[in-house]
């Protein structure tokens, strides 16, 4: 290490890269400040000493321009690895080599159903009493981000377009068929043809698009014409399932996972009954990130049982009509 190096290394308040780090994915000196519980001046103030530090623009920020420089980019890659290294060495210190301890953090989209992924976690637990979990649920996009940034050490989302950091693995796919409430018109009528969906109003998810996740669902509504105005949306599914039992119009919802709604009546089938579109829900999670000896374990368990187990076994069956 040359001398000029050396000196840096003394010098650098380390603070002010995990400062960097948090104003880049908040895309913002205010934000960023808000999740730090710091005052604008001084998130602004540790910027500047930073820059000073390397002698160069890291963000360019003026009036409604907030974007980071080359120099900038590759300084963030790095203080996401420093701390991806930091975060592991409580871990690593009280970790004892005959018991699996420390916390694991998974992110999941909305109301992710997979009796699989149970089953692991049910045993993992079974096994290691003492790893405790957190667990959070947002759109897919969301997750990808909290993996990437390893704020998640593994997600379960939908994929539009591959991250170029993360893997992806199916973990399973699920079949959508079209639904509506109890106050649309079209509930509880049997032997419905597809055109009689043509001019209902639609509700549907924001990934409902053919450059998106939900592509196979979008194609569907193209190749059937419906040109109906799409009255709500959201990324949650949840959200989507209360506008259509409120009546707002029909739309699309994992047939599995409403099976017990179709029950109590509060939603009502509607076709296509036969080869619906099916979409994967995959894990993902970070190769190279440095995981902790538990969350170790775990990824090995969840990416042996998936290739352990055929997609067809995998693979929800439609329910008998």
């Amino acid at each position: 290490m040359g001398r000029r190096a050396h000196r840096f290394v003394w010098d650098i308040d380390w603070n002010l890269l995990r400062t960097f780090m948090v104003i880049v994915q908040e895309k913002g000196i205010t934000s960023a400040g808000e999740k730090l519980r710091l005052k604008q001046p001084t998130i602004s103030n540790a910027l500047r000493r930073l820059e000073g530090h390397f002698d160069c623009r890291l963000i360019e920020r003026r009036p409604g321009v907030f974007e980071v420089t080359p120099a900038g980019q590759r300084l963030y890659a790095e203080c996401v690895g420093l701390f991806d290294s930091v975060s592991g060495l409580h871990t690593l210190v009280h970790d004892q080599p005959d018991e699996v301890t420390g916390r694991i953090d998974m992110a999941f989209a909305s109301h992710v159903v997979c009796p699989l992924l149970d089953d692991i976690l049910a045993a993992f637990h079974r096994d290691h009493p003492r790893v405790t979990f957190a667990t959070s649920v947002s759109s897919s996009q969301e997750v990808i981000t909290a993996v990437a940034r390893k704020d998640a050490a593994f997600g379960v989302c939908l994929m539009h377009e591959r991250h170029p950091k993360l893997e992806f693995q199916p973990l399973y796919r699920e079949s959508f068929g079209y639904f509506c409430g109890r106050a649309h018109r079209l509930f509880g009528k049997a032997d419905l043809s597809i055109e009689d969906l043509r001019n209902e109003a639609y509700v549907s998810f924001k990934t409902d698009q053919m450059a998106d996740a939900l592509w196979p669902v979008a194609m569907l509504r193209q190749q059937e014409k419906f040109t109906s105005p799409i009255i709500g949306t959201s990324s949650h599914l949840e959200e989507v399932k209360r506008l259509i039992i409120a009546g707002f119009g029909f739309g699309p919802l994992p047939i599995h996972v409403v099976e017990d709604d179709v029950r109590k009546g509060l939603l009502w089938r509607l076709p296509p009954y036969e080869r619906p579109p099916e979409v994967d829900v995959h894990l993902t999670f970070d190769p190279v990130a440095r995981h902790t000896r538990a969350e170790a374990l775990l990824l090995e368990r969840l990416l042996t049982r998936i290739e352990e187990t055929p997609l067809s076994e995998r693979t929800y069956p439609i329910p008998d009509e």
